[in-house]
């Protein structure tokens, strides 16, 4: 609905009301026939503003969905799922979180991050890093083989442009320094010593 249907359907509304209040035993026929036409007026406003189908349950979820008579608010979706719920709390068929071990002791208690066991092993990886005269920089793909990580170094280090110092840091839950080629010099960025 715009603003300017808005603001017609308000002012005939506002019209009929005004013909409610004025209404009594001895109303002429022609201001009933004045009403008539405002009523109708308001139902042609309200038909062009009306976009949707009409509701066919009093469910907020599911407004227009198929309809359960038996159901509280006429929705077969929202009674299904609560069928369900009941039904599976009255069998215990659908037991809640992961089916425990049988040397597992007691119900877990749920966490928002999971439980160790359900958590992916880490894995190991070597990172390949060079010294940018700041800091050390990643300066490829992490790698999966050791070898493979350093023959890649040492290719870095015969490149057209190699940088002073390369690294490589073994990560595997924690960082571990391996190797390093080359001296890491601090370099001062301004171009004076920052004098």
């Amino acid at each position: 609905m715009n603003h300017a249907q808005l603001t017609a359907l308000g002012r005939a509304l506002r019209v009929l009301g005004e013909h409610g209040d004025a209404l009594s035993s001895d109303t002429q026929d022609a201001k009933l026939h004045e009403v008539k036409a405002d009523l109708k007026r308001a139902l042609d406003l309200l038909e062009e503003t009306v976009t949707t189908a009409a509701p066919t349950t009093r469910c907020a979820e599911h407004p227009t969905g198929p309809v359960d008579q038996d159901a509280p608010d006429l929705c077969l979706l929202c009674e299904t799922r609560r069928r369900l719920a009941r039904r599976s709390k009255v069998n215990d068929s659908f037991p809640q979180g992961r089916p425990t071990a049988p040397d597992e002791i007691g119900e877990r208690t749920k966490s928002r991050y999971g439980v160790r066991g359900d958590r992916p092993q880490p894995q190991q990886r070597w990172l390949p890093e060079l010294w940018t005269g700041q800091t050390w920089q990643l300066c490829g793909t992490p790698r999966r083989d050791k070898q493979e990580a350093e023959l890649y170094l040492a290719a870095q280090r015969r490149g057209p442009r190699p940088s002073m110092a390369y690294r490589l840091v073994h990560e595997f839950t924690d960082y571990e320094v391996l190797r390093i080629w080359g001296t890491p010099v601090k370099i001062d960025i301004e171009p004076m010593g920052n004098i």
